[in-house]
């Protein structure tokens, strides 16, 4: 290995170690308000998966509430699901790349296999390109096939720093309040038809959102 590799390493590690440690230290200073958790807790107590869905702007609370709960979660083959994988994987999630543009039928699938055996799914449902609070059909199209009960997520902060991007990311500040609020679980028939699973998709979609209205409130 020539010194510039062994530079080049260094500081990989080191960008690695402070980004999942500023970001764990601030998930660390939160104050949680939670509501309609008692069917997650169950499933987690019975060791039940579960597709779990939230918006992509909102996504760093649910991330970190989640983390070391047997869960696998889809990120896109960015950069910036590069950063978000570093993240992830110290939290004991099991990384899946892939997105609807790239990798998607690929990645549904594997997040298919990981539903019907060993894992919960989290996922993004308007990532990573948006259009912001339009759901695609993979948390709704993952619970279908591998027969789990899918559950929507509102995420709002007291306080937070809103970025440029697409989806207004979310950055909360130190010590905000968060609500997150869980829906109760949704159960989708197997052999539905594609046009009656477009008005679960449609359903889901309008319940997130208004999940995400009420979580707004403070």
């Amino acid at each position: 290995m020539t010194l510039h590799e062994h530079k080049q390493n260094i500081l990989r590690f080191a960008g690695n170690y402070l980004l999942y440690g500023s970001i764990s230290l601030l998930c660390r200073t939160l104050n949680f308000n939670i509501k309609n958790y008692n069917q997650v807790s169950e499933f987690h107590k019975n060791k039940k998966n579960y597709v779990l869905a939230f918006w992509h702007g909102t996504m760093l609370a649910p991330w970190y509430m989640h983390r070391n709960k047997n869960f696998a979660a889809l990120v896109s083959k960015s950069k910036d699901g590069s950063l978000l994988e570093r993240v992830l994987k110290p939290w004991n999630y099991s990384v899946i790349r892939g997105s609807s543009h790239t990798g998607g039928s690929i990645a549904l699938g594997i997040l298919i296999d990981f539903a019907k055996n060993e894992k919960s799914i989290a996922i993004t449902p308007d990532g990573p390109r948006g259009p912001a609070y339009k759901m695609k059909a993979g948390a709704v199209v993952t619970a279908k096939r591998a027969g789990i009960p899918l559950v929507l997520l509102g995420v709002a902060y007291s306080k937070k720093r809103e970025l440029g991007s697409w989806d207004k990311f979310q950055i909360p500040k130190a010590f905000s309040k968060v609500n997150l609020i869980y829906s109760d679980p949704v159960y989708i028939d197997p052999d539905l038809s594609y046009e009656d699973t477009s008005g679960i998709l449609e359903e889901c979609e309008c319940k997130l959102n208004m999940l995400q209205k009420e979580a707004n409130k403070f």
